[in-house]
């Protein structure tokens, strides 16, 4: 995999599970329950592993993850969005994973040179589906105030979601068949839930691949400066 193409598209796809992990990693000692602390540290070590091999075909992984500028960075506008409540981080997981895994699954029968790697994460990916899925209908079916803080959730994000079928160079995919198959199955989930598809757009003229093009929501300094404070401390050093 040493075609420029492929490796721009390794480091979309490997920004995207890296930005998310550490946004995961951030529930570590605040998750509503015990179970959850488990469930999420599991999605972002996933995420992680999946961010260092794909990081790895684009360069080094530890100066692409630590020493870019936010322009640099070529994530999702979505993964970046702050944790927010426990209903605002399981949408963004729903919407993400549930778009992973369609592409994921895609990439793994393409043959393509991202297949391996995409039939042994679509496995994971998977599981996120799975688990945001169940906490979207736990919640959305749940009380009235966690069917609000889900409604709300859901609509608050909505608009980050037409980025995603942005095609990518060098990612062999039917972005359009992907976008509909995405919409039915988070149409179906939400419904089932009890929730309303959002209405508004889900894109701006701003915003349409916006964090592919390197720009970033304002969140998104703040946490980059978090997680690259100390490896930029101690420049050279060893552990």
């Amino acid at each position: 995999m040493t075609a420029t193409v492929p490796a721009t598209a390794a480091l979309a796809l490997g920004d995207d599970a890296l930005v998310l992990s550490h946004r995961l990693g951030q529930w570590a000692g605040h998750a509503p329950v015990l179970e959850e602390e488990v469930a999420l540290a599991n999605i972002a070590l996933d995420l992680l592993g999946q961010a260092r091999v794909l990081l790895s075909i684009a360069g080094d992984e530890d100066e692409l993850a630590y020493l870019r500028e936010e322009r640099a960075f070529r994530n999702l506008q979505l993964v970046e969005q702050p944790n927010g409540d426990f209903a605002h981080t399981i949408a963004r997981q729903l919407y993400f994973s549930v778009y992973q895994h369609l592409l994921y699954g895609r990439l793994a029968e393409g043959g393509g040179p991202f297949a391996p790697l995409a039939a042994k994460a679509v496995k994971e990916v998977a599981y996120h589906r799975d688990h945001a899925e169940q906490w979207t209908l736990r919640l959305g079916d749940g009380t009235d105030v966690s069917h609000e803080r889900m409604q709300r959730a859901c609509t608050a994000l909505w608009r980050y979601t037409g980025e995603m079928f942005q095609p990518v160079p060098g990612l062999d995919a039917d972005w359009a068949a992907l976008e509909t198959a995405w919409l039915e199955r988070v149409g179906d989930v939400l419904r089932r839930a009890t929730l309303t598809v959002p209405e508004g757009p889900r894109s701006g003229a701003w915003t349409a691949g916006a964090g592919r093009q390197g720009l970033h929501t304002e969140p998104f300094g703040r946490m980059l400066a978090e997680m690259q404070h100390l490896h930029r401390s101690h420049p050279g050093a060893s552990w």
